[in-house]
């Protein structure tokens, strides 16, 4: 008889995704990247230097020139991200949609994406952004639900889960506050701030177990290179993390003077930030810098090999905690699901012996892959 499929190691590739889709999703992330860094960023960075913006001349058309190629890059990643959506739904069109998750996810993301479309033709009020938002927590939940199912590793869910709290922690302070000004209430709602940033710390500890559930290796691997990168990145990490987090005492202990200047230049990154990003920075700055310092080597490491979880864990993670642009919160669906296709291959021993593969639905040829 036929012995259970086993396990092999590594994940999907994303040229087994067809040549369209490869391309699309790489410049996706270059230029979701440089959108983040241009437009959600630096202009803010622009705001913050108003003052000498208005000595000097060259530094109002510098900050201007930025901002206006990271607005054009918006409307590109956005067309990117139309794309490499609408590929993924025909593909599931065209393979059947026979599974359970199939039926909810395909009518209800092409609804998603047909709403976004029309809401920037014609700009949606207060109600038609609390449907948006709803919709886009169903989407978000079967995208999830598919992943606690299809993926065993327990520190995998337990990352995925501290960030779909986290995004669903921002949505929830949005469609509260939202239905509160369209029934012209005045007053705060029920625990809006409190989840805001419950959420803030579930993302900042999701991006910091993005490290132990998809970039690091065991220390008892056979892999001695990649055993020796991860553990000088946890020893760097960690003297970084404590550095970090008493750097102001250790500055106060030094000079008072550097240390509030050196809290000031805080204040003014957390600004920054909590414009284009929707971070506060209300806890310590040590493990902001943890977290981005996890995720950048996880997504490094994930995307040299061609992995698709290295391109939706770097979607998800730039589109920041707070979704106030449609096409974040397209980014945050398109990178689970590509998380979603990373799936193992499957291996099944045939009768006579010879182990053969199996290949999952994900990794069907999508349309526009063939030449």
């Amino acid at each position: 008889m036929v012995r259970d499929a086993a396990l092999v190691k590594g994940g999907a590739k994303l040229e087994d995704q067809g040549l369209l889709f490869d391309y699309t999703v790489k410049f996706l992330l270059v230029g979701g990247f440089l959108e983040l860094v241009l437009y959600r960023l630096v202009s803010r960075l622009g705001m913050h230097l108003a003052k000498v913006a208005e000595k000097h001349e060259w530094v109002r058309l510098t900050f201007r020139g930025l901002s206006s190629i990271g607005f054009s890059l918006l409307n590109f990643v956005s067309l990117l991200l139309f794309l490499a959506l609408s590929i993924l739904l025909l593909n599931k069109i065209r393979g059947g949609v026979s599974g359970r998750f199939d039926r909810l996810l395909v009518p209800s993301l092409s609804l998603l994406v047909v709403l976004t479309i029309v809401f920037l033709i014609f700009p949606s009020a207060m109600l038609g952004s609390v449907l948006y938002n709803l919709l886009s927590a169903v989407v978000l939940s079967v995208i999830v639900v598919e992943y606690m199912r299809s993926h065993v590793l327990p520190r995998q869910r337990l990352m995925i889960l501290c960030y779909t709290l986290g995004i669903f922690s921002w949505l929830y302070y949005q469609i509260v506050s939202t239905s509160y000004g369209l029934l012209g209430l005045v007053s705060v709602p029920p625990l809006a701030h409190e989840v805001n940033r419950v959420g803030e710390a579930l993302m900042v500890l999701a991006s910091i177990l993005v490290f132990w559930a998809y970039g690091g290796t065991p220390l008892w691997s056979t892999n001695r290179r990649q055993r020796r990168r991860s553990l000088i990145f946890i020893i760097t990490g960690s003297a970084a993390f404590l550095s970090l987090l008493f750097i102001d005492y250790l500055l106060a202990q030094y000079d008072r003077t550097v240390a509030e200047n050196v809290r000031k230049a805080g204040e003014g990154i957390g600004w920054i930030f909590q414009m284009g990003m929707g971070y506060t920075f209300y806890l310590p700055f040590a493990f902001y810098v943890t977290g981005l310092l996890c995720w950048s080597y996880t997504v490094i490491k994930l995307v040299t090999v061609g992995r698709l979880a290295g391109y939706g864990l770097g979607l998800m993670f730039m589109a920041g905690y707070a979704l106030q642009l449609s096409h974040l919160t397209l980014m945050v669906i398109l990178g689970l699901l590509l998380l979603n296709l990373d799936r193992k291959r499957l291996l099944t021993p045939a009768r006579d012996g010879i182990e053969m593969p199996v290949v999952p639905a994900a990794t069907t040829q999508l349309a526009g892959g063939r030449a």
